[in-house]
């Protein structure tokens, strides 16, 4: 696990490990929820025939239970769908929002399938797999998670990317954060003293070393493009280049006078007025913060609620079934 929780990715890793290993697993999925739930539809957890596993459903109140299901489904060796919760005929196991949840058992899901969703996701390429009563397979990555007939598909999408871009403890504490939120992080600033910091605290950073020098990377529609300079000339060239690149999020520190120079600048470069409506700035949630670390909560609190937002809208399909390869 890289980030504060375990992702879904992580769960991927747990289960290709432990299969590698020689450890038979259960995945167990959330396919419906009555009420409320702490997590959301899809949420999964991995299991391994010695008890150990990732993932979680509640804060602790039901996993234990989920973990004693997962050995019994792998022992007899066929899915089942159980729920808990509201309605379920566990009665000594409840939620404490008072829901109900249904959790799909796979034991001994396909590792070619796991494999396969994981090289998507590390060439930052959406997958998706199909939980049937004949088991897991691959399926087309062109809808959120959900049912589609008798199979339940579980989308995941690429880490959430943030490349950010800027000088001082704006840019230093926003791309710290990033990073220990388990966003895939990579900062930018023209000061070495910068790039130090932020090495020290194990972020992936890179100097900028002339104006009008743009990054080499491959962009894609899970990707935020974060500006925290206070020296506005280097944005004149990243600004507008960052805005023709396929992303979810651009943003901008500075207060509103500022963010209306900056469109003056952008519209003589001839920037596209589209373009420029999507730029953010002020950024972040909170209103006005006036130091570093509040800013940085609150920036990334604005990247991750769009993030959320938009994570499944560049779903393309139909798309073809995708071989077992990233490339």
């Amino acid at each position: 696990m890289t980030g504060l929780a375990t992702s879904s990715l992580d769960i991927l890793h747990f289960l290709r490990s432990r299969g590698e290993s020689g450890d038979a697993c259960v995945l167990v999925t959330l396919t419906g929820i009555e009420g409320s739930s702490p997590r959301t539809l899809g949420a999964q957890m991995a299991i391994a025939a010695n008890g150990d596993y990732a993932g979680s459903f509640s804060g602790g109140c039901i996993e234990a239970a989920v973990v004693a299901e997962a050995l019994d489904a792998l022992a007899a060796g066929a899915p089942r769908l159980v729920r808990f919760g509201l309605g379920s005929p566990y009665l000594d196991i409840r939620l404490p929002c008072g829901g109900g949840i249904d959790l799909l058992f796979a034991p001994q899901p396909d590792p070619a399938a796991i494999e396969t969703a994981i090289a998507f996701l590390t060439a930052r390429k959406p997958a998706a797999l199909a939980l049937a009563p004949a088991g897991l397979r691959l399926a087309e990555a062109s809808a959120p998670t959900g049912w589609r007939g008798d199979d339940f598909v579980v989308t995941y999408v690429p880490q959430l990317r943030i490349l950010a871009f800027g000088q001082g403890e704006e840019l230093t504490a926003a791309a710290t954060l990033a990073a220990a939120s388990g966003a895939a992080t990579t900062a930018f600033s023209p000061y070495a003293r910068d790039i130090a910091a932020l090495g020290a605290a194990a972020v992936d950073a890179a100097l900028l070393p002339y104006r009008g020098w743009r990054p080499d990377i491959g962009s894609d529609p899970w990707t935020a493009f974060l500006f925290l300079f206070h020296d506005r000339d280097w944005e004149e060239e990243l600004i507008p280049w960052a805005l023709e690149q396929s992303r979810f999020y651009v943003g901008a520190l500075g207060s509103r006078r500022t963010h209306a120079d900056r469109k003056i600048m952008l519209e003589a470069a001839g920037v596209a007025a589209e373009a420029i409506a999507s730029l953010r700035s002020p950024v972040g949630l909170i209103p006005s913060t006036r130091d570093p670390a509040t800013l940085a909560i609150s920036v990334l609190a604005e990247i991750a609620e769009q993030f959320a937002a938009d994570a499944f809208l560049s779903l393309a399909g139909p798309r073809r079934e995708p071989a077992l390869s990233a490339s």
